[in-house]
């Protein structure tokens, strides 16, 4: 029988782990043992006050899973943040309002923040429309790789008592789980890698 050397053997099982890691640690999603649908009688599977869409990276892809979860029933308000990447154009978040228009949302069950243009400003903008809306719970949606930052982020509003719970975009035009075979995908990774580290050097308020 054919053995591999045991180099060889090692270096695939050390870059499975590797890479494995990667996507858990990026990624994380709390609602990954729910149901499509909320579930009222399961912890962490239950409907929220907000859905929270950030722009960035395939922001289409992001708008649609927030408008998805919103047509399941999982919150009855819709939240789109980012700032025009195009100053000379609509906002993100207008041009996200407008998808889930299209889509059929009511614009009653939208609240835009047009103004923020880094992940820290997505979730210190987002203070003033929880306290507004008296949103306590919500689920927050972006790609894959930036889950974790954003979770971060948006985590240090537990001292206003709002729940935070992740659920990104596991595949859009930029990041799948085949992510590590793209020079894209490597550069993504490691580069939130690295601005999660500088994150917790800088007490958790950077970025």
């Amino acid at each position: 029988m054919f053995k591999l050397p045991f180099t060889f053997a090692a270096f695939v099982i050390m870059a499975f782990i590797v890479i494995n890691g990667i996507s858990a640690y990026l990624g994380p999603d709390g609602l990954g043992k729910c149901k499509s649908y909320p579930t009222a009688n399961v912890e962490d599977c239950q409907e929220v006050d907000a859905i929270v869409a950030i722009s960035g990276g395939d922001t289409p892809a992001r708008t649609a899973q927030a408008i998805e979860m919103y047509k399941l029933g999982w919150a009855p308000i819709l939240v789109f943040s980012g700032a025009a990447a195009d100053k000379s154009g609509p906002s993100n978040a207008e041009a996200m309002q407008r998808q889930a228009l299209a889509e059929g949302v009511p614009a009653s069950r939208i609240i835009l923040d047009e103004t923020s243009e880094t992940t820290q400003e997505n979730a210190d903008h987002a203070i003033n429309i929880f306290e507004k809306n008296h949103i306590r719970s919500v689920i927050l949606v972006t790609s894959a790789y930036h889950q974790r930052r954003a979770g971060l982020e948006f985590g240090k509003l537990a001292g206003m008592d709002v729940k935070i719970i992740n659920h990104p975009v596991r595949t859009d035009n930029q990041w799948s789980e085949w992510w590590w075979l793209d020079p894209t995908g490597w550069y993504l990774a490691v580069s939130e890698m690295i601005k999660i580290i500088v994150f917790f050097a800088r007490g958790g308020y950077s970025l």
